[in-house]
């Protein structure tokens, strides 16, 4: 049941709580139109020129949102940014109801507060990325599981939480299939907790699980039509093997990450709540949210025995627990919690300052804010090169690079924004390998204009495996990718002329990916 007891109502604490909601959604919205665009928020945006019920790697629901925002606002970063901000942040606000509900107006002002300070979401809820759908609706659904395990089981309100938590769901699956976490441990929560296995008999899981089937329609067919290739891929890049790292460095690099992004102070205290909500499970909305929390996390644990964690993937698990600690008094906060909430916001704020401002001494190269910025200085180059292969008919010769981002980025900045296309030789598959491909549309004696990463010394990979299958194949400018005249990367201009037809042998063919 919810935790009427122990809730307090402080008006003022409430509007104090939206303020900071407000505030920080506005500080998103500036820091969208402020940031350039971010390789793979290009490459999404690529999936939003070409809607469908589900992409190579991953759920549709990013591409959708940013088709909306740039229907809104246009093609610019602050329109493929702005929906995708928006619905992150009203997730925001349905970890604060949730805290609210279980412990008050207080608690939840100290959730907002906390929550909107911690890198993870300042960082994460700028970008349009599948985790700020992800986010948004993993929190809608947790909200959800709150009220409904806080009604009396088959009631009329019980009934209705489920149905929304069953949708909220479904939009989170079809944001990330990671969102089927949630719904799995909370299966497990209701079979381990002898209270919470009256839940079972009554309908409102079952119709939220029929809810959520529903709202994944149009990924489960388009995965039917694509021989599930998004769900083997996923499998795949989350559990595949990977030798680069023994296991140690593997779980200690997990932990790094997280605490760099929940912040160590808050990082400790998100665990104590994990734990001591699952030993002493007095109140079942607290325990629920506890093994929610404790199962995501576990299974980030596993995954790093088969290979790296990318920082963002255990996002998900950090929602209950921060849930956790914001509702665990109603009053005054203690002093390690008020340290994490501000230690939280001044690393976050340096966070900011660097993306604006390049604060922190770190190499170019090396700075993940550093790789949105030099790109049209590239496309500069792409476009005064490619209007100089104009071919006798008019056309333009094919534009292509070898990574996905690089492609993506030369589509959103080159003049007219032109499809540019990925050949993947060497690299991992992607979403580029569905679509229509050089190989597919072009005709024999075609012309390439190809920008591939500069290699250390000899020719680039790409070019030695397309050796042979033009007629010609010239070197072109090398172009500095920079941000305040520091190199991050270099990119060199390609001319392959003649195709002769042939491909290389050790390349996928995109069609074997349809069957």
């Amino acid at each position: 049941m919810t935790d009427a007891a122990t809730t307090q109502h402080d008006a003022r604490a409430w509007r104090q709580a939206l303020t900071i909601l407000a505030a920080a959604t506005a500080l998103r919205l500036v820091l969208a139109a402020l940031l350039p665009l971010f390789p793979d928020e290009a490459y999404y945006w690529e999936w939003s020129r070409q809607l469908a019920g589900g992409y190579f790697d991953h759920p549709p629901m990013i591409a959708w949102l940013i088709r909306g925002g740039t229907a809104i606002l246009g093609v610019n970063p602050f329109g493929i940014r702005f929906l995708p901000i928006l619905v992150a942040s009203s997730g925001t606000l349905a970890l604060v109801l949730a805290v609210r509900r279980l412990a008050g107006d207080q608690a939840a002002r100290y959730m907002a507060m906390a929550f909107c300070a911690v890198p993870l979401v300042v960082a994460g809820f700028v970008l349009a990325t599948p985790d700020a759908p992800l986010i948004a609706a993993a929190s809608w659904t947790l909200l959800c599981v709150v009220g409904a395990l806080g009604e009396a089981p088959g009631s009329k309100g019980s009934t209705r939480w489920w149905l929304l938590g069953g949708m909220a769901i479904g939009v989170a699956m079809s944001s990330k299939f990671t969102g089927v976490f949630i719904p799995f441990a909370l299966l497990l929560a209701l079979a381990l907790h002898a209270p919470l296995r009256a839940r079972f008999r009554e309908p409102g899981p079952w119709l939220a699980v029929a809810v959520a089937s529903c709202v994944m329609i149009p990924v489960l067919l388009w995965n039917v039509q694509h021989d599930w290739i998004a769900f083997r891929f996923q499998l795949g890049h989350g559990l595949g093997g990977n030798a680069k790292e023994n296991l140690l460095q593997r779980e200690l690099n997990l932990v790094g990450s997280q605490f760099a992004l929940v912040t160590p102070i808050l990082f400790v205290l998100v665990i104590g709540a994990i734990i001591r909500h699952l030993r002493a499970p007095r109140q079942d909305v607290r325990f629920a949210l506890a093994v929610i929390a404790a199962f995501c996390a576990l299974f980030f644990v596993y995954s790093a025995t088969r290979r790296n964690q990318e920082a963002n993937w255990p996002a998900i698990a950090w929602l209950p627990a921060l849930v956790l600690v914001g509702a665990s008094r109603a009053g005054a906060r203690t002093a390690w919690e008020k340290r994490g909430a501000w230690l939280a916001g001044a690393l976050s704020l340096l966070l900011v300052l660097h993306a604006l401002f390049r604060i922190i001494p770190l190499p170019a190269r090396r700075d993940q804010v550093s790789q949105a910025h030099g790109w049209e200085s590239l496309a500069d180059a792409v476009d005064s090169a490619r209007h100089t292969l104009v071919l006798p008919d008019g056309s333009i010769p094919w534009i292509a690079a070898n990574r996905y981002q690089d492609a993506a980025m030369l589509s959103f900045t080159l003049a007219g924004r032109p499809r540019a296309t990925a050949l993947n030789l060497g690299a991992r598959r992607n979403q580029y390998d569905m679509w229509t491909r050089f190989t597919d549309a072009a005709s024999r004696g075609s012309d390439m204009l190809l920008v591939l990463e500069l290699p250390r010394e000899g020719l680039p990979g790409p070019i030695r495996r397309l050796t042979g299958h033009f007629g010609g194949i010239t070197p072109g400018p090398t172009i500095k990718l920079l941000r305040d005249g520091e190199t991050v990367g270099q990119r060199q201009l390609w001319v392959l002329r003649g195709w002769n037809g042939t491909w290389p042998a050790d390349s996928t063919d995109p069609r074997a990916l349809h069957r």
